[in-house]
């Protein structure tokens, strides 16, 4: 078993660390049933590649889900709300590393990429998760449009391109003009 490979039969703690979510909210989703867990000797392990298979790859049959690669704590909490909002599944990382890390992991529906990373610069970070998952949409966040950066990813064909500040209403077209349902006005 290699170091970057967890075991195929997981404590509640690995389960824990593997998802990236609170240690008591594993133990409830195992208790409602909505993880694959069994017990063993009184103790409850989870089936990483069912955990795989049903809980991180279901995107044809559950709500599409959105990476957000950024390491602005405040654009972080405007991707949580508008995501959570428009009824996406969302895991929000501040840096290149976990990005990576995450993709390994799952299947994701749209990407949202920083360019300056504390780790990986923003290019790097885009080729590798096009060498990952070619078909990919890879949405540019940045407050530096005409950085060299961007100008290699423009380099490998078009993209789409938020600038930084990022508002509500330019987050909500971005999803739609990638094929999504966007969150609705308050007034219709």
């Amino acid at each position: 078993m290699s170091e970057e490979e967890p075991p195929e039969l997981m404590t509640v703690k690995e389960t824990s660390n593997y998802l990236r979510i609170p240690l008591p909210t594993v133990y409830y989703l195992v208790q409602r049933g909505q993880l694959p867990a069994v017990q063993i000797g009184g103790r409850w392990r989870i089936k990483r590649s069912l955990l795989d298979r049903d809980v991180l790859r279901n995107e044809e049959t559950g709500q599409p889900t959105v990476l957000v690669v950024d390491d602005d704590p405040s654009l972080q909490a405007l991707f949580k709300q508008y995501l959570k909002k428009a009824g996406f599944g969302r895991v929000v990382v501040g840096s290149g590393a976990e990005a990576i890390a995450q993709a390994q992991k799952q299947n994701f529906d749209l990407v949202f990429l920083d360019l300056k990373l504390p780790d990986i610069p923003g290019d790097e970070l885009y080729v590798k998760l096009k060498e990952m998952h070619p078909d990919l949409p890879i949405v540019i966040i940045t407050g530096y449009p005409d950085s060299e950066i961007l100008s290699k990813i423009l380099a490998r064909g078009p993209v789409t391109v938020l600038k930084k500040p990022v508002e509500f209403e330019q987050l909500n077209r971005t999803i739609k003009a990638h094929g999504h349902k966007g969150v609705e006005a308050a007034a219709s």
